[in-house]
């Protein structure tokens, strides 16, 4: 508990040893994808690249964590009342939300290929649930021995006050589903290498396009014999003015050159080139990767309102399935390993908040489950966070149903209730 106390305490202490880390990391990358690292332009900076790590996480993110109980009767209710219940749903730790902490939980799946987070249990049997920096930890499988009599995966977190270790249940890992070793998950950057680097220059081109006022590269002709130190200082003035960097000056429009003099701009097209096309590709192929439909990220081309509802369903079932999964298997493992929950307890993510609807389709909804014997009138109105009726809590069905066994019969014999001489029906 000391060591897990000492722990959490250095989160709150300020990372500056980390900086030099992240900034080796970042001229890694950086040097990786052909992008200069002195000016620090991450590789989230790329729209698409931004768009799908911001989608997925914010999906993660707006989704509760539920902890659901089998009772012995073999139905499932939410504990409510369980110390976990208030931690997994509305505060992990006392500086972060649910919403927050999950989604930069997820961020970290998604651009570093693996995510941590440590628990720390409470003296009065409460959790709380702190996040690791990725480029902190690294996992180390002892095989050998080395560190402890039990071979184990070791987590080693190289905190501001020293290198913590911590065994596998101590920590929650949430990887990519590309992880060679089973132990570190690879990020997806890695594979997009190549598409990633292409935008990013394809982006930098426009801005430098943009910036230069629209102008492309040109030829200045001149007569007169200069030499090379003069052509430069020569040819930067007149930039200068091509640029409208003498606009605060009152010079934009006009180019001033000498007598004898042309400048004669390059025919570029970014038409001719097939620039947007080219883009709106490369952006296609990167949303794919990550399993993000084309509508999330506005490629609204051949688009109606059924195939864009379509794409939101497959969206919620081909991609964010497998990561919900992932989620709820890790958390109820170590949970449960650790002695939080009882072998009769697992967290689910409350997948009916991303399928809201309107109040009538909901409402609509609710009178099929309730006519069909599904769920009870309380239920339904805690759905549409009403207070709950005293004769609601009561399942209700069509009276002409009949049960399974009886159906073919033609005549059932009804007796009557006060046995005097009814006729049978």
């Amino acid at each position: 508990m000391g060591i897990l106390i000492d722990t959490v305490s250095a989160l709150a202490e300020p990372r500056t040893k980390s900086l030099g880390r992240d900034m080796e990391e970042w001229k890694s990358l950086a040097n990786f994808l052909g992008i200069d690292p002195d000016t620090r332009p991450d590789a989230r900076s790329e729209a698409t690249y931004y768009a799908c790590l911001k989608i997925l996480s914010e999906t993660v993110g707006k989704l509760p964590m539920r902890l659901m109980r089998t009772m012995p009767d073999g139905g499932i209710v939410t504990d409510y009342d369980h110390p976990v219940y208030q931690c997994l749903c509305r505060r992990p730790n006392p500086y972060q939300g649910a919403a927050e902490f999950f989604a930069n939980i997820e961020l970290d799946r998604l651009h570093r290929g693996n995510a941590y987070i440590l628990k720390e249990i409470r003296r009065n049997g409460g959790l709380y649930l702190w996040r690791l920096p990725p480029g902190q930890v690294d996992v180390v499988w002892d095989e050998t021995r080395a560190i402890d009599r039990v071979p184990d995966v070791y987590y080693r977190w190289a905190a501001p006050g020293g290198v913590r270790t911590f065994k596998s249940y101590q920590i929650m890992h949430l990887r990519s589903a590309d992880s060679p070793d089973s132990l570190r998950g690879i990020p997806l950057i890695s594979r997009l290498a190549g598409l990633v680097r292409g935008s990013v220059k394809a982006q930098s081109f426009q801005n430098d396009l943009i910036g230069s006022g629209l102008t492309a590269k040109a030829v200045l002709q001149y007569s007169a014999d200069i030499s090379d130190g003069k052509v430069t200082k020569f040819t930067a003035g007149i930039e200068r003015y091509a640029k409208g960097d003498l606009s605060d000056d009152g010079v934009k429009n006009i180019i001033p050159i000498p007598v004898g003099t042309t400048l004669q701009p390059l025919n570029t097209k970014l038409t001719d080139a097939q620039f947007a096309e080219l883009k709106k590709y490369s952006a296609a192929q990167i949303a794919a990767a990550f399993g993000i439909k084309p509508q999330q990220i506005n490629d609204m081309t051949k688009q109606s309102y059924a195939s864009s509802q379509a794409q939101q369903e497959a969206f919620y079932q081909d991609t964010m399935l497998y990561i919900f999964r992932a989620y709820e298997d890790e958390i109820t493992w170590k949970l449960a390993n650790s002695g939080l929950i009882g072998s009769d307890h697992f967290c689910q993510f409350d997948t009916e908040t991303m399928l809201r609807s309107d109040y009538a389709t909901t409402v609509d909804a609710n009178k099929k489950a309730i006519e069909s014997g599904q769920i009870m009138p309380s239920e339904a109105r805690k759905k549409l966070n009403l207070p709950a009726h005293k004769d609601g809590n009561v399942l209700l069905c069509n009276g002409a149903m009949i049960p399974m066994s009886m159906a073919g019969r033609c005549n059932v014999s009804v007796q009557d209730p006060a046995g005097e001489g009814g006729e049978s029906q």
